[in-house]
């Protein structure tokens, strides 16, 4: 069965700008780059999105939000879908789902109403399972040996990193994402992942992706960044790779400290009590939250920002349960309300945190603060399905930072052409 079209209600494109200046069109830019302004050069002129592997629409929004239009979702999960046409007055847009495998170029741009010569920035993040670190969890256990080993004093030889690539079909996605940026003429393009694509095992996927598209005309900037470092309240470590036939995109400058650093006069880090302050009304309960089980108490007793580290003679524990190193670092992890949150997870097993400082599961409102979805977003389907969509998805204002250093590169193209006009 072949993609299908969903319609939401389309933004209105704006008006082309008049002729401008180099200099008219860096004062225009400039105007709007304070905190609450979209920024991008969807200031002056129209930026045209597709948002490819769209899930939730983290990407899209950030886009939006950088003051872009958004042009068409695709994604092949139902409930993703549904979740984006619950949102159409925050993104816009058309939605389609189906396969990208299924697709072209040219039924891109179709389904997005864009000519062949309309401008056009494509995001996307394939799918991140065959490169994310938990993929190394099923790795035999020599790493972890070694992790214990040292924890316990001894000194031994740090095992060689794993480079053998585990089966996995959703690796040719990252090449259907760049087929379809080549096939589709973008003046630009996003690209997410996760941070362990560029481990030894992976970065063969990711070389050949920048390969191909420098050698198509786009100038690139790969960026590792931590979306705590631009607002966010969550450490999430992702990698990006920003493309452009215009000149190669900055990497986003950060606009969050930590705390420890002094010789900046950035803000600090946002943390999670901010985030979540309202959501303990009784009225976003839900049943899943209740947590009860072989190890409910030992929750219970851990203190905000630890995990089962607790329950070690590595942390003093007077009866410890567990020896440090032994299960994994998001184990009965508890959020502390003045840190940034822990990644998000998209699947987590009953034990696996950031659980709330409340001993109980982040309920989904919550988890989709944390990764500063708009107050009020709907997420569709069961709650397993919702948390899967908010753990999967980009933070809508990290994506909002990288978009608009994409969007500032085709700004300059749009200046030379008024120009030479």
């Amino acid at each position: 069965m072949g993609p299908v079209p969903r319609e939401s209600q389309a933004r209105g494109s704006r008006a082309p700008p008049g002729r401008l200046s180099r200099g008219a069109w860096r004062a225009a830019v400039r105007s709007v780059r304070r905190p609450g302004w979209p920024v991008g050069c969807g200031a002056v002129t129209t930026c045209n999105v597709i948002d490819l592997f769209a899930g939730a629409g983290g990407l899209g929004i950030g886009a939006v939000q950088a003051g872009c239009t958004l042009r068409l979702s695709v994604d092949n999960d139902p409930w993703s879908c549904r979740t984006l046409e619950a949102n159409a007055e925050l993104h816009g847009g058309r939605v389609l789902e189906g396969d990208v495998r299924d697709l072209s170029g040219k039924m891109l741009r179709d389904e997005a109403g864009l000519s062949a010569d309309d401008p056009l920035i494509i995001v996307g993040g394939a799918p991140c399972q065959p490169f994310s670190k938990a993929a190394y969890w099923l790795d035999p256990g020599d790493d972890a040996a070694y992790r214990r080993a040292r924890a316990a004093g001894l000194l031994v030889e740090r095992p060689a990193r794993p480079t053998i690539v585990r089966p996995d079909a959703r690796r040719t996605l990252v090449q259907e994402y760049w087929r379809l940026v080549d096939e589709a003429d973008a003046d630009a393009f996003v690209f997410e992942n996760v941070r362990s694509i560029t481990h030894p095992r992976h970065r063969p996927v990711l070389n050949a992706l920048i390969q191909a598209a420098e050698d198509s005309g786009y100038r690139t900037t790969l960026c590792a960044v931590n979306a705590v470092e631009y607002g966010v309240p969550q450490r999430r470590l992702r990698v990006f790779l920003l493309g452009s036939r215009e000149g190669a995109p900055a990497a986003p400058p950060p606009t969050h400290r930590d705390p420890t650093d002094e010789s900046s006069d950035l803000p600090v880090f946002e943390t999670a009590a901010p985030a979540l302050a309202g959501f303990e009304d009784p009225g976003y309960f839900e049943p899943e939250e209740v947590v009860d089980g072989r190890w409910a108490e030992h929750l219970r007793q851990i203190p905000p920002g630890w995990n089962y580290k607790h329950h070690t003679s590595w942390a003093g524990h007077p009866n410890p349960t567990w020896e440090t190193e032994t299960r994994f670092w998001n184990f009965l992890l508890k959020l502390s309300p003045d840190l940034p949150s822990w990644t998000i997870n998209a699947s987590p097993g009953p034990w696996v945190g950031p659980f709330h400082w409340e001993s109980r599961r982040l309920r989904t409102p919550e988890l989709a603060a944390l990764q500063t979805f708009p107050r009020g977003y709907r997420f569709e389907g069961p709650r397993r399905e919702r948390v899967r969509q908010i753990g999967n998805a980009v933070p809508p204002l990290l994506a909002r930072h990288v978009v608009e250093e994409v969007a500032t590169t085709l700004g300059a193209r749009r200046t030379r052409l008024a120009v030479a006009a």
